[in-house]
This record gives C-alpha cells, sequence and structure tokens, in this order.
C-alpha cells in the first residue's frame, strides 16, 4: 500500500490526478527552449528543405507530435515530478525540470496520455496516478532527508536510515501537501514548496533532534515517528510525562513500544490516575519507573483493568507494602498475563497443599513464578524431584524454602549436579534428602562452588574418596561455604591442634559440621577440655561432636557434677544423652565406686552404657548442634 488508509489513499489519488490534467496543455505552445540550438539547425538545413516531403515540416521534431511509448509515458511523468534538475547535453528538447518555466512548451500534453483507454501502447488513467504517486513520494522521501541534513545537521546515512523508517510520516506529509492545493494561498504553489511547509510546521526535524539526544536509535525513531499519525507534539508531550514518574533511559523507548498504539492517544489525567492508584496500594513514586519501564502494557489499561489487577493479588491476603515490593520486584506480573493464565498457576500451586494465603506470600517473596510455563518448567522439575524420592512434602518445603528452584532451567541447571552426586556415588534416595534438607544445593554453581569444595575435602581436609559422599549426604549445607573465609580457617585451626590430616579426615566422616563451626566458638570450648577437664586429645578425636555441645549449658553442668560425684566418663558418654539418662550413669558409677571400696566388687567395666548409637547421639544433641555455627 502506498498510503495508509483507504480514505487517504482516495483524497490524494483524486487530488494529483486533478492536479496533472489542470497541469497539462492541449494546444500546441512553441518551444522557447533551446531556441537558438534550433534556429542554427534550420538555417543549416534551409537548402534542403526544398527536397523534403511537403507534408514534412519542423513540428515533426517538437516531442508532443510524435509517437511516444510506454517506457517514454513513465519518464515523461517522471520527469514532470522530480525535484532535481537532471543533467542535460546541448540541443536537449526537453526542459531540465518540472518547474522549469519553458515545461509547458517542452513536453507533451499528459491529458493526451491520461485519457487514453489502455490499448496495445497505452496505460489506463489509474495506472499512470498510481505510478505518479509511487513517483511522488519517493520525492517527498527526498524532501524529509533533504530537511534533515541541511536544517537538522545530520550526516547523509543518518537522515536515509530516519527516512526509510517513516513511511507512514511520509504517506503524511504527502497527503497534506497535496490538499494545500485546494487553499487558494498555495493554489500555484509547487508541490515541493507545500511539502517542507507541512515538515516545518509538524517539528519533525527538531523531534528527531531531540529524540537522537535522548539515546533513541533511529529503529525507535521511525516507530515511534509512525504511532504519531502526524501528531508529532503528543510524542515530545509523553516522553516528558514519562519522565515524571522516573521512566529513565532507553526504557522510554521501549514504553513506547510496548504500551500499544493508543498511548499517543490517552490524555495525561488517565495515566496519571494509573500512578495514583498504584502509588495508594504500595507502589512508591520512585519506583513507578521501573514498574512502567519494564511493564509498559499497564499504560494500555483502562482504570477498570488496573483495579480489577490489583485486587487480584490483595485478596490472596497480601498487605499492600508486600504488593508494591512485588511489583517493583517483577513489574510484569501485574500487566503482562491474563487473568486465566494466572488464575491456573495458582491452583496449580496449590496443589502442593498450600492455601491462598501462603500462595500469596509466596508470590510476594519470588513473583517470578507467574513468569514461568507450567507444561515446560514446572511439570517436568516435579516428575524429576519424583524420580529421586522426594515426597510431594518434600517438594512443597522446597518450593516454600527455594522457589527459584522452580524458576531455573532443569536440563542446564538442576540436572548436571544431580549427575555430579550420582558419579561421587550418592544414592538417589540420599540425593533427594540433600535437596530437601538444603535445597540451595541446586542454587550453587556447579564448576565455582560445588567441585572446588569437593577437591578441597579430598585434598586438604583429609577425606578419604569412600568418605566424600558420605560426607556430603550428611551435610550438604558444607558445598554452599567459602573455601577462603570458612573451610581453610578451620582445618588450619584443627591442624594446629596437633590432629593429623587423616584424622581429621576421619572426624569429618564423623561429623562434617565440624568445618562449619565459627572457630571464635570452638576456642573456649576446647581450652575448658584441655585445662579445666584435663582431658587428652585423643578424647576429642574418638568424639568429634564435643564441639557441638553448649559449654555453658551442658559441658560445665555435667563435669561439675562428675567432679562432685568423684566419678569419670567418656566424652561420649557424658554428654550424647538426656539428663535423666546422664544421672542414671552418674549413680551407677558412684554405687560401683562404693562397692569397690566397701572391697563387695570390683570397678574392672565401664557402666552397661558403652554402646551408644548414632540415633541416640543425634537425639541428644539436635537441639545443641548449632551451637557453634557461625
Amino acid at each position: 500500500m502506498l498510503l495508509h488508509c483507504n480514505t487517504s489513499y482516495t483524497s490524494t489519488f483524486s487530488l494529483i490526478s486533478s492536479s496533472l490534467h489542470n497541469e497539462s496543455q492541449d494546444t500546441v505552445i512553441h518551444r522557447r527552449h533551446n531556441a537558438k540550438s534550433l534556429s542554427l539547425f534550420t538555417r543549416h538545413n534551409r537548402n534542403l528543405k526544398q527536397n523534403q516531403n511537403p507534408n514534412e515540416s519542423l513540428e515533426h521534431f517538437v516531442p508532443h507530435q510524435r509517437d511516444v511509448d510506454s517506457d517514454d509515458r513513465s519518464k515523461l511523468l517522471e520527469l514532470s515530478l522530480v525535484t532535481r534538475r537532471t543533467p542535460q547535453f546541448p540541443g536537449s528538447i526537453y526542459a531540465q525540470s518540472g518547474s522549469d518555466p519553458d515545461i509547458a512548451s517542452s513536453l507533451p500534453s499528459l491529458r493526451k496520455y491520461l485519457s487514453s483507454d489502455g490499448g496495445d501502447d497505452g496505460e489506463s488513467e489509474r495506472e499512470m496516478i498510481v505510478k505518479a504517486l509511487e513517483i511522488r513520494r519517493k520525492v517527498t522521501k527526498e524532501i524529509i532527508k533533504e530537511s534533515l541534513v541541511r536544517k537538522g545537521r545530520f550526516g547523509i546515512t543518518y537522515a536515509t536510515n530516519v527516512t526509510d523508517r517513516v513511511g507512514e510520516f511520509v504517506d503524511h506529509v504527502m497527503i497534506e501537501a497535496a490538499a494545500l492545493k485546494l487553499l487558494p494561498e498555495f493554489s500555484d504553489s509547487r508541490f515541493n514548496h507545500r511539502a517542507r511547509m507541512v515538515i516545518d510546521d509538524s517539528g519533525f526535524v527538531p523531534l528527531v533532534r531531540w529524540l537522537k539526544h535522548h539515546d533513541f536509535s533511529y529503529n525507535r525513531i521511525g516507530k515511534i515517528i509512525c504511532m504519531s499519525k502526524g501528531n508529532l507534539e503528543s510524542i515530545r508531550i509523553m516522553i516528558e510525562w514519562l519522565k515524571t514518574i522516573h521512566v529513565k533511559g532507553e526504557f522510554i523507548g521501549v514504553a513506547f513500544l510496548r504500551s500499544g498504539d493508543n498511548i499517543l492517544q490517552r490524555s495525561r489525567e488517565e495515566l496519571d490516575e494509573i500512578v495514583e492508584y498504584l502509588e495508594s496500594n504500595g507502589v512508591r513514586r520512585d519506583w513507578m519507573g521501573v514498574v512502567v519501564g519494564r511493564c509498559p502494557e499497564l499504560l494500555s489499561f483502562s482504570m477498570e483493568e488496573v483495579k480489577s489487577r490489583v485486587d487480584f493479588f490483595l485478596k490472596m491476603g497480601m498487605s499492600q507494602n508486600d504488593f508494591g515490593t512485588m511489583v517493583y520486584d517483577y513489574p510484569k506480573i501485574l500487566g503482562f498475563f491474563s487473568f486465566e493464565e494466572m488464575e491456573t498457576k495458582i491452583n496449580y500451586l496449590k496443589e502442593f497443599g498450600l492455601s491462598t494465603e501462603d500462595v500469596g506470600r509466596l508470590l510476594a517473596f519470588k513473583p517470578h513464578l507467574m513468569g514461568r510455563s507450567i507444561e515446560e518448567r514446572w511439570k517436568p522439575l516435579v516428575k524429576y524431584l519424583y524420580y529421586l524420592g522426594i515426597s510431594k512434602e518434600g517438594m512443597k518445603r522446597i518450593l516454600v524454602v527455594k522457589p527459584i528452584l522452580y524458576c531455573i532451567d532443569l536440563e542446564k541447571t538442576i540436572a548436571p549436579k544431580v549427575r555430579f552426586f550420582q558419579d561421587m556415588g550418592i544414592p538417589n534416595e540420599a540425593i533427594g534428602n540433600m535437596l530437601v534438607k538444603f535445597p540451595s544445593l541446586l542454587t550453587n554453581d556447579l564448576y565455582k562452588k560445588i567441585r572446588p569444595v569437593v577437591i578441597f575435602l579430598l585434598t586438604r581436609a583429609g577425606v578419604s574418596q569412600k568418605d566424600i559422599g558420605k560426607v556430603i549426604a550428611l551435610d550438604p549445607a558444607l558445598l554452599g561455604c567459602s573455601i577462603g573465609k570458612k573451610l581453610e580457617p578451620n582445618m588450619r585451626y584443627y591442624i594446629s591442634l596437633g590432629i593429623r590430616i587423616h584424622q581429621l579426615g576421619e572426624m569429618i566422616a564423623d561429623f562434617p559440621m565440624l568445618l562449619r563451626y565459627n572457630v571464635d566458638n570452638l576456642r573456649p570450648k576446647y581450652r575448658y577440655l584441655r585445662r579445666t577437664m584435663i582431658r587428652p586429645l585423643q578424647d576429642l578425636i574418638e568424639f568429634s561432636r564435643f564441639f557441638s555441645y553448649s559449654l555453658e549449658r551442658r559441658i560445665i553442668p555435667r563435669h561439675t557434677i562428675m567432679v562432685e560425684n568423684r566419678v569419670n566418663l567418656k566424652l561420649r558418654h557424658m554428654l550424647a544423652c538426656t539428663d535423666e539418662e546422664f544421672d542414671r550413669r552418674v549413680k551407677d558409677k558412684v554405687e560401683r565406686r562404693e562397692k569397690f571400696e566397701a572391697g563387695l566388687d570390683s570397678e574392672d567395666s565401664q557402666p552397661s552404657d558403652e554402646t551408644i548409637s548414632d540415633e541416640d547421639i543425634a537425639s541428644s544433641n539436635s537441639s545443641e548442634e548449632e551451637e557453634g555455627l557461625a
């Protein structure tokens, strides 16, 4: 289509057709162009004139009396509409441009060809007018380009790039320039003059300069100008309004191109009402630029639709503060998805056992969940976790603790880490337990975080190859620790106590949390063990969980009881039990000592509590093992 709409096309078609008919001539006007050359040619052939056919005359050389084919008519039409003077040679019989004063005497009559009924050598009037429109459109583009170069001081390449992308504005200029012909004051003016007046009145060149100054590419400049439908001032007004709500930089162009075609037709009062409503519901004013810049679809919504979308989230029990931060973190959640799509995703999340309020809190914490596909992202992940032996309750915990796992790519991020753990010899069930216990494990980088920690444990911390899988399975949080700030200082501290590397590896295999404790919390416990309790280092090596118990609440009170009763228990028997069990063991020890002192029995064995399972130890210190963590 040459023009943007049928109405404009018909109007311009009739205007140009009328113009072409009015400018044509029926009568023969003797040419004056190159008259001197023609007179010399006539004198030179005066003696030969008698021998010529009587029917031949000088009029034979006049172009409008000879037959002109289709190509000649096209060239003739183009010559009548071009803006620049074409190169000529001495003795040329054509005028140099459509504005030449001798054009009427130089060119054949256009009416003769426009009135042709389209025989073998002619074209219909409509086809000729269409060609005229094509040529006039090229002329308009040249005028726009010339304005950009001369008045805007743009380079020819930049001017060409902009002009090639403002096709609808070219049509607008062509239509307005043709319409000016109907006004009395412009009835005798040339098209070029009228087109330049339209371009100057529209403020096209200053607007392009202003948009370029605001870092708009010529692609965006072209699209935005075409959106304005000729009302270029609306672009400047809208950009100034976007700046008032803190939309900055390239997001101004994004807001234009993604907010819909009606953005320039909306009043500032409508847009201000939307912004004020969002601000009243927790979206701060200085956040508005981020929200609109990343979700400009909001500007195309009616006020009723904006209220419906806000109420959709507030009815889930979400506070205004949570709603505001959610929209700021992920603006698309408010304007990018349909109500049906959002409702479907919320119902799917409820299938994990979450209530509506739980889903509201989850979306407030991680609104990016709404941007993930159920079929392409969530269902494959759930199936994969089920393959690892994770129950529905475990999946719920992963979703609540680390919802980003339901946003990341399964094949590129999660599966490679699981395969790495499988290669270490960890069974799938243990891997599933690791993920439920420490979901953040899957967000750590495999090559920058997980593998370096495993290599450190094998090469620096003394963990054997057969125990490495056990260590990771028992305490997957180790893979999230910093080697330089946590693991390396702890390892050096244990070595400084006199513990050898292979002994440290066995201690870590028995109790991996040793490497995660804060060294400042370990020192007082060790001093109390060696100086007050006067225990050998071997006791600590045999029972590395000693560091997991509270010094004030368990170690000192129980040691005091043992001193008062003059009994001695191994660290394992002393600490890895409940208070009732400890009292019973102390009582048994006292009775055995008294019998020995009375000569009724021999103290040749420990009490019958030497065999203590790992389950008993774990249950006894479950509330204390976090005591020394940083």
